[in-house]
This record gives structure tokens, C-alpha cells and sequence, in this order.
């Protein structure tokens, strides 16, 4: 039916009326032309209500036009009512959104309050109405959709509006909507406030009297939504009493009972917003926008500048299969390229720049050989072992040798660039950091009759050290010649070509005698190698082979540049600042609950897991129970530690990233879920597997190009890559490791890229400064000849690496990190049935294998093949 602004039933704060008051005289009280505050022309009167008139004006001091609102005369004379509306004002200025129109301020004009506002060219929504009767059913959609955006932006802000009507919402010249009149809003914890606003588009708890609060605003829209799609009111009532009556009786006009093709889903978000139980109503404005046909939750919650919920993110984004010609073609080339770059890498890894030909086993074997040649036959309480680079030769070739082909002498027969290193011990050889693997250091060797055996990997002497009894109680010892020829048999050195000099490098243990010669090394004519030996009652207690790479390391202090001492207290300090910001906003975001509590619970607990997988197939286990129990209590603390420390970083900083790169936690959000053959999880691993393979091969080409360029050939991948040619339980170890630390890794990206675009407030901004970071941060940049190689790959690693992170997503980026960390790690090599091989074996198994769930994943129940599968 026709109606006026005048017909709605206006109830200003403490004003509680039961039936409508004599309408406000026609005649405005300000002329056209009046100077306002000595600022302000009014042009026009735009409206009258019972909560004042709103004028046009123009400002002479910004030369814009604005909307002045002036208040009921009441409001200036009650200091109560007064201050009520500057509280109002402060917390309406808190939103900007672009389909809600700001406040600016409060003046006075001759005793009279008003409000300055933005000025709006067009129609309020109550006319338009009556004008037009009601919206086609897009339209209509699209007007709903903009009004949950701006109610969403003032909730998202703590504000609520309290006087949602469709006067109160404006229709733009481009046909957008402007959300007028927060004179009356509230905080939303503003408890028991007055009732105000129009009855006919207040929810039934405020006409009992009841506060106002978030599902009143949701009310308030069913109604106007409701008025939009069928160009009637809810509730046409003429009295505040009719109302009421209408409001108890709880029947509602369906919608569709009205229009007849109206979509069932616009019906049903109307009905759920007017259900008269506030915990019947939709959860939030968002859930009503998510509910519209075709709705986004996910760019609604954008649009509103509010931070969707990790569970609107896992829903958000396509849920269709991946196009089969891109999932294989990503399919094939990583399998291909796997093992193009397995075949390459081995010139660029040290352990398959030398040969291999003894597996660990037989050099045990020749180790206790030795060990019973030199007369030590005690048994044994604990052994272990290890082998790895030997540095200082590594190191010396480096700095000496500056050809291309620098790394060819590693192929020779000696000097050794492998070490195997044997240890004995009459008790058990538990490491004082309990959690870690034995070392040739780790324990001390301080107990008698404990043994360090190292030769190279043909099973040749090159150390030897023994501790000699603490106690002896025989007497006088025999006179027993010292074992020096022994000692240079087992060496495979040939006594009769050394000299015999004066002894200079001192034994770790007690020794009785003595010995130092000098030569050339077998097969190295252009190197002389001194060794030096000591022995107590006729024993061999120590034996050094040494080289000039060899340096007195035991007798050289630490001694820290100054810039290395400024930059390690930089970043302590930086690191403690992010820590306790981290729990600041941690507490914040899970007070406010906007932290994804169950995904920063599932990263903390997966962390744990990953540590206790690397404890129980990597570790030193001891035949002791309480060394044992010490050793789990040491690695468990270390896990747990570390997993409330990313649980709080996640907590504190996952929300900011759902904010700005939701797309980026998409895939991410669905693992966490636990949704892990979704297809988009399926699209991002395949593609974090095909990025983190070709990462592999641009380091292969950075290792390899200085030295086809005639650079110094690069020096060799060393890493942790010894420890798996031991075997699968070792390779499951550095996996474990490797993964949490590549997962570290990659969160701090997007934790770094967060904090950036916190304090830049802008992504283009953002963005480039986090490479630069991540370029250092990174960095393996050696100043040589070949440094625009080094700098060429570092640039190109950080730019693809935030590429990937962006425009694909956390899981992606965190795969490729994954995937290159292993291939990083392990010795490559393509002769599968060597005794090395295993780990190589595993790991390219494991990689295709990654890439081939990733496929099946991706295709969402589809034929793998699409339309070339069989029937």
C-alpha cells in the first residue's frame, strides 16, 4: 500500500510510545542559502524524521558537498543524550566501507546539534519503493548482497546499527547502496541500551525491551530484504500495539505467496533472518551473502572487510576436477625430469665425486681388524659409527686450487674426501645431548679402553686415538717397542720412504713414547704428509695422519668478528620482539575468536609427530632403560617446545593471512580439514612437486654452469646427505627432519609476508620487500668469479618461490620447499642396485610417487584419463 516516511512509528532512546505522536510541521527550519557554523550553505531539505532533518550543504572549506543532520532539540539540552551521541559518533567513524556512508562530525548551530555526513546523490530505498513497487529477482540479489557488505564492514567494526529501514539506505546514481543514519548505533557489547528505531523493522526482542545486538541488524535485513522482493512490508502495522500483536501471532506472509517465481533460495534467507528466536537466525550478515544464489562467502567476507573463518575458506574456491592434459603433462615431466636431474647430480654431490666400493658393514669389519692388530680385544659395550667429508681437505682445496676442474683430484685414490669414523666403548655411548646421534666427540672419549678408529673409504688408517688404563698395578712394563711399523702397515704407507723428524702435534691421552716421520704421500709425488704417533707400554694409543689442510684446531680460540657479534644480537632482539608480538596477538585473535585454533593444534601436533619419527629411526638407541627414557624426555621437550611455539606464530598471524591472501591458505585450509583428496589439494601438491623439481635442476645448473664457463668449479653438496647412505631408517629420519624444516620454513614466508603487509598496509609493497628478505635469508652467495651466477640463480629462486606462494598457494610453496630440501639432501645416483643407492631409490620413488597422488587427487573422481579412458 502507499506510504510515507511519516507512517513509520519512530521510538527515539528512553522514548518508548504506544502510539504515534502529531507528525513534525512541514516547514523546515533552516532556509535554503543559511550558513551553517560559519561553514556550511544548505541547498535543500532532504528528509524529516523522528530522529531530525537532513539537509544538503556545501562546504565552503573543503568545497565538497556533505549531508547535515540536525538533531532532535531534546538532545542538546540533556547533557545525558548529549554525550550519548558523541559515544555514537566515535564508534560510527570507525566504518568505512565503501557501501556505508560516513560520519565526519558533530557541530553545533544555534543551540542546534548536527551531524555532518557524507552526501549521497540518490534515492532512498523507501521511495524508490514506492516508486517502482519491487526489484527483479537479480537486482534485487545484487542490492541484498551490497547490504550484507556494508553490515558486515559495521559489524566486523563492533557496531550495530539499530535503525536498519529502507530510508535509512541509499541507491547511488550507479544504482549502489549507501548505508545512511548511525545517529542511533551502538557498540555490539554496549549492554542494556535503550530501546530506538522504527518499530516495523525492529526484531521482536527489542520491542520486549531487550537489547539491541548483532540478529536484531539480521532481523532488520529479512525485513528490508523482504520489502526489496516482493514490494511489501512484513509487517504493515499502524499502531505499536497492532505490531506487537502482529509479532506474537508469528505468522509471516511467505514471500513467494506474493511472487511466484521467486528462487526458494532467496525465501529461505528471508524466513531464517525473520525467525523470531534470535539463535534460529543466520549466524552472521556473511552467512546470509554466502546464502544468496551464486553467493561467494569467501569475496562476501572480502567485500565486508571482515576476515573469513578457516572453514569459509576450505569451502571457498573451484571443487572441480583438474583439466587431465595439464595434470598429466605435470605428471610426466616430473617423473622425466626426476630422473634427468638424479643423473646429473651426481657431479655435483660429494660423496659420488669419489669411490664408494665398501659398504659400512665391511668397513666395521676393517675397523675392528685394525683394532685386534693393535692388540685390543676387550669386549665391547656400545659401537657406533659414520662417515662424511673430510672438511679440511675440502676446505684446502678450495682455497688453493682455482681451476675449473678442481674437484677431478677427489676421484684419485688419496688424499681421502670421505672419512669413516669407528667407535668402541666398554659402557654404553650416550651422547650428552641425549637426542642427538653419536659423534667422534659425542661422548668424550674419556673412559678407558674407548677406541676412535678413522680410515678412508678403501679401509686405510688415517686416525687413531685410545684412551690407556687408568690404573695399572703389574709394576715395571716390559720394554715393548712402540707398533710404528704396524701403524704404517695399516696406513698402506711405506715406512722405508718417510723420514723420521720431531714430533710437534701432542696425543689427546697419556703416552709413553713418541714418533713423528715425514714423506710423500703414496701416488701424490706433489704432496708430503707428516704422520705423528704415541703409544703407552708398547700400545698404540694415538695416530695422526696429516696433510697441509691439517690445523691445530684444539689450540685456536673462537674469536667472533664484530659484525657477526652486532648481527647475532640483532637478531635476538628481533626474534624476542616477534615472539612476544606472536603471543600478543595470539591472546587477541583467540579472545576475539578469529585464531583457526584446530589448524594451529593440527601444525603443533604434526610437529611433535615428525620429531618423534626422527627420534625413533635416526637416533642412538641404548639396551638401558632410564638413558633411553632421558634421551625421548630430551627430544620430546624439543618437540613440544616447538610445537607451542608455531602454534602460537599460527594462531597470532593466520588470520591477518586469511585477510589479505585467502586464496593463498585455500588448498592449505582443505588439508587441514582433513580433506586431503580434494582436488584443489590434488592440484596444489602437484604443482608444489613440478616447481620443487625444477628448484632442483636450477641448483644442479648453478653448481654446474661456473665450471662449463671456466669458473672454479663449485664447491660440492656436503649437507646431511652421509647419514642416509646408511640406509632406509636413516633416510626416513633426515625425511622427518627435512620436512619440519622445510615447513618452518615456508610458514615463515607467508608469516613474513603478513607482517609486511601489516606494516606497509599495502601488498605491492609488501610483496617485493618480503624478496629481499627471503633473498638474504636464504642466501648461499659466495664471492667468487661466478657471483652473477650466484646472484642470477638467487633472484630467480626468491621471485618464483613468492610467485608460487601467492598465485598458488601455502601448500604448493611448501611441497616445493619439501620436495627441493630432499633432493638437496640426498646422493643421488641411477646405479639402483648399489649399496648406497637406497636412499636415492626411496627418495625418487617417493617424489613420483607424491606427484602421482597429487594426479589422482586433482581429477575428483574423474576418469584419470578424462574422455581416453576405457569404458
Amino acid at each position: 500500500m502507499p506510504r510515507s516516511p511519516e507512517d513509520d512509528l519512530t521510538l527515539e532512546p528512553s522514548m518508548v510510545r504506544t502510539a504515534p505522536q502529531a507528525p513534525p510541521p512541514k516547514t523546515s527550519r533552516f532556509a535554503p542559502g543559511s550558513i551553517i557554523a560559519a561553514r556550511y550553505r544548505l541547498v535543500a531539505l532532504l528528509g524529516r524524521g523522528g530522529m531530525g532533518e537532513v539537509y544538503r550543504a556545501d562546504d565552503l572549506t573543503l568545497d565538497q558537498p556533505v549531508a547535515l543532520k540536525f538533531l532532535p532539540e531534546g538532545v542538546a539540552a540533556d547533557p545525558v543524550r548529549l554525550a550519548q551521541f558523541h559515544n555514537e559518533l566515535r564508534i560510527a567513524r570507525q566504518v568505512s566501507h565503501k557501501n556505508v556512508c560516513r560520519l565526519y562530525d558533530l557541530g553545533d548551530a544555534d543551540g542546534r546539534r548536527f551531524l555532518t555526513m557524507e552526501y549521497v546523490d540518490g534515492e532512498d530505498l523507501a521511495s524508490l519503493l514506492r516508486r517502482i513497487g519491487r526489484f527483479p529477482q537479480d537486482k534485487a540479489i545484487d542490492v541484498a548482497r551490497q547490504l550484507c557488505a556494508g553490515i558486515a564492514a559495521a559489524h566486523e567494526r563492533g557496531v550495530i546499527h539499530r535503525d536498519l529501514k529502507p530510508a535509512n539506505v541509499m541507491i547511488d546514481g550507479d544504482g549502489n547502496v549507501r548505508i545512511t543514519d548511525f545517529g542511533i548505533a551502538t557498540a555490539a557489547n554496549d549492554i542494556g541500551v535503550d530501546v530506538a528505531g522504527t518499530p516495523q523493522y525492529m526484531a521482536p526482542e527489542l520491542l520486549a525491551g531487550k537489547p539491541a545486538s548483532i540478529k536484531s541488524d539480521l532481523y532488520a535485513l529479512g525485513l528490508i530484504l523482504f520489502e526489496i522482493v516482493t514490494g511489501r512490508r512484513t509487517y504493515d502495522a499502524k499502531t505499536l500495539g497492532e505490531l506487537r500483536q502482529l509479532h506474537d501471532t508469528g505468522t509471516i506472509t511467505t514471500p513467494s505467496a506474493i511472487v511466484r517465481d521467486l528462487d526458494p533460495a532467496v525465501e529461505r534467507v528471508i524466513l531464517r533472518c525473520l525467525a523470531r528466536d534470535p539463535d534460529e537466525r543466520p549466524a552472521s550478515v556473511l552467512t546470509v551473502a554466502a546464502a544468496l544464489p551464486g553467493g561467494d562467502p569467501l569475496a562476501a567476507a572480502l567485500a565486508a572487510g571482515e576476515t573469513p573463518s578457516p572453514d569459509m575458506v576450505a569451502a571457498a574456491g573451484e571443487t572441480d576436477a583438474w583439466p587431465v592434459t595439464k595434470g598429466l603433462s605435470a605428471l610426466l615431466f616430473v617423473t622425466i625430469a626426476m630422473l634427468l636431474c638424479a643423473g646429473f647430480a651426481t657431479r655435483t654431490t660429494l660423496s659420488r665425486l669419489l669411490p664408494l666400493d665398501k659398504p659400512p658393514a665391511v668397513l666395521d669389519d676393517r675397523a675392528e681388524q685394525i683394532l685386534s692388530a693393535l692388540g685390543y680385544n676387550e669386549p665391547r659395550g656400545d659401537t657406533a659409527h659414520g662417515l662424511g667429508p673430510y672438511a679440511p681437505y675440502i676446505v684446502w682445496i678450495a682455497r688453493t686450487d682455482l681451476s675449473p676442474n678442481r674437484w677431478d683430484v677427489l676421484g684419485r685414490d688419496r688424499p681421502p674426501g670421505f672419512i669413516f669414523w669407528y667407535r668402541t666403548s666398554p659402557h654404553t655411548l650416550a651422547p650428552r645431548q641425549l637426542a642427538l646421534h653419536v659423534t667422534p666427540l659425542d661422548p668424550p672419549q674419556a673412559d678407558t679402553d674407548m677406541h676412535t678408529v678413522t680410515i678412508d673409504m678403501h679401509g686405510r688408517l688415517i686416525g687413531f686415538t685410545s684412551v690407556p688404563r687408568q690404573f695399572e698395578d703389574g709394576g715395571a712394563a716390559a720394554a715393548i717397542p712402540p707398533p710404528w711399523p704396524q701403524l704404517f702397515e695399516l696406513a698402506d704407507l711405506p715406512m722405508r720412504d718417510f723420514t723420521a723428524v720431531e714430533t710437534q702435534w701432542t696425543p689427546r691421552d697419556y703416552a709413553d713414547a713418541r714418533g713423528a716421520w715425514e714423506g710423500a704421500l703414496p701416488g701424490r709425488a706433489d704432496l708430503r704428509v707428516r704422520v705423528e704417533a704415541a703409544a703407552y707400554r708398547g700400545r698404540a694409543v694415538s695416530f695422526l695422519l696429516i696433510g697441509p689442510w691439517t690445523v691445530p684446531t684444539r689450540m685456536q680460540a673462537v674469536q667472533r668478528a664484530l659484525e657477526d657479534r652486532i648481527g647475532y644480537a640483532v637478531f635476538l632482539t628481533v626474534l624476542v620482539a616477534l615472539l612476544g608480538g606472536a603471543v600478543v596477538l595470539a591472546r587477541y585473535n583467540v579472545r576475539h575468536g578469529r585464531a583457526d585454533r584446530r589448524g594451529a593444534m593440527r601444525v603443533a601436533i604434526f610437529a611433535v609427530c615428525t620429531e618423534l619419527v626422527s627420534w625413533v629411526t635416526g637416533n642412538h638407541h641404548l639396551p638401558d632403560l632410564r638413558l633411553e627414557a632421558l634421551s625421548l624426555s630430551a627430544v620430546l621437550s624439543d618437540a613440544v617446545a616447538l610445537g607451542v611455539i608455531l602454534w602460537t606464530i599460527y594462531a597470532a598471524l593466520e588470520p591477518y593471512g586469511r585477510r589479505f591472501w585467502p586464496e593463498m591458505l585455500l588448498g592449505w585450509s582443505r588439508l587441514l580439514s582433513g580433506r586431503i583428496r580434494d582436488p584443489r589439494v590434488g592440484r596444489d601438491v602437484l604443482l608444489g612437486v613440478t616447481f620443487g623439481v625444477v628448484w632442483f635442476g636450477l641448483e644442479i645448473a648453478r653448481r654446474l654452469l661456473p665450471q662449463a664457463l671456466g669458473y672454479p668449479g663449485t664447491v660440492p653438496r656436503m649437507g646431511s646427505d652421509a647419514t642416509t647412505l646408511f640406509g632406509a631408517a636413516e633416510t626416513i629420519s633426515d625425511w622427518a627432519t627435512i620436512i619440519l624444516r622445510e615447513l618452518q620454513v615456508a610458514l615463515g614466508s607467508v608469516l613474513l609476508l603478513v607482517v609486511l603487509r601489516l606494516l606497509t598496509r599495502r601488498a605491492s609493497l609488501a610483496v617485493p620487500i618480503a624478496m629481499v628478505i627471503i633473498i638474504y635469508w636464504w642466501s648461499t652467495l659466495t664471492f667468487t668469479a661466478a657471483l652473477p651466477v650466484e646472484v642470477t640463480y638467487e633472484l630467480i629462486i626468491a621471485a618464483a618461490f613468492t610467485f608460487v606462494l601467492i598465485r598458488f598457494g601455502l601448500l604448493a610453496a611448501a611441497v616445493a620447499r619439501i620436495v627441493v630440501g630432499l633432493c638437496q639432501a640426498v646422493p643421488f645416483t641411477l646405479q639402483v642396485s648399489h649399496w648406497s643407492a637406497t636412499a636415492s631409490n626411496w627418495t625418487i620413488a617417493a617424489i613420483v610417487l607424491l606427484a602421482m597422488f597429487g594426479f589422482y587427487a586433482s581429477r575428483a573422481g574423474e576418469p584419470l584419463f578424462g574422455k581416453f579412458a576405457p569404458p
